[in-house]
């Protein structure tokens, strides 16, 4: 083994080039002399990037939304056998689900710019009106590619750096290439139905949660509220940041990711007795 395995899903109608500064700064610091070691994969989400959407995922039927559990079991099968995960968005999402699901499996749990419910709720006060949802939703079918870039608009506006955090959006979702609109359609239902926080206790990893303070898609209330209902869970509000903390306060940002990973541990070695059992 390499070192700590750790694994980054990006968010709704972007990548994993969305990571490459982030990725950069971990390896010149695993090679430092203060830094850990750290074996970093990074998976584009179903149907985004250069990644095939399985048509398992939404029960083959191409009407209806990602099913989150499929879903995060197909990433799952991607991932090593012990692993710290990073989800942003709507990686976060299903990074939440994979933690609830496999917890054998987790050394450790980043969400970055997280909620478990994006729409209201008499009991839900963080969360976006489902007519927004709905919106989105027909701007898409008309003209998706506009919608996209309206959206990663949105999620720099009020953040510090918010013209070259821009900027690197656009060329990460170039770099890998475009999601398709159908794709985003289903990938969007799943964010419109889901309600995880009855799945939150399940959560038992060492968990990092952080927030923008001028986020204008996920609202920081929303990211503190989901961090007590995790056991434990350590929550980070970031100054003058939007949506996006890993590009626009990447410094600050990869301090406290930094932070964390010191805390966790290397999962011991496996006997080839285990790994013949698990073949």
């Amino acid at each position: 083994m390499k070192g700590l395995p750790l694994v980054m899903l990006h968010g709704w109608a972007l990548n994993l080039r969305v990571f490459d500064d982030l990725v950069r700064r971990l390896e010149d610091w695993s090679r430092s002399a203060d830094g850990i070691a750290l074996d970093i994969t990074r998976l584009d989400l179903p149907g985004h990037g250069r990644a095939l959407e399985p048509p398992a995922i939404h029960r083959h039927d191409p009407q209806q939304g990602w099913d989150i559990g499929l879903t995060a079991e197909h990433l799952l099968r991607q991932m090593p056998e012990k692993f710290v995960l990073l989800g942003w968005s709507l990686g976060a999402k299903i990074s939440m689900e994979i933690a609830a699901r496999a917890p054998q499996r987790l050394l450790g749990l980043i969400l970055v710019s997280p909620t478990p419910r994006f729409s209201v709720a008499p009991d839900w006060p963080h969360g976006a009106e489902p007519a927004v949802l709905d919106l989105l939703a027909r701007n898409l079918r008309e003209d998706y590619r506009r919608t996209v870039g309206e959206f990663l608009g949105l999620q720099v506006r009020g953040s510090a750096n918010a013209t070259e955090t821009l900027a690197t959006l656009r060329a990460a979702l170039l770099g890998q290439g475009e999601c398709p609109g159908e794709v985003l359609q289903r990938s969007l239902q799943l964010l419109h139905d889901i309600d995880q926080r009855p799945r939150l206790s399940l959560i038992s990893a060492p968990t990092l949660v952080i927030a923008g303070q001028y986020d204008r898609v996920v609202h920081p209330e929303a990211s503190r509220a989901l961090a007590s209902l995790i056991p434990g869970a350590h929550f980070v509000e970031i100054a003058r940041c939007g949506h996006a903390p890993f590009l626009s306060h990447v410094t600050e940002f990869t301090r406290y990711l930094e932070d964390f990973l010191r805390t966790l541990q290397l999962p011991a070695p496996q006997s080839a007795e285990a790994r013949g059992a698990r073949r």
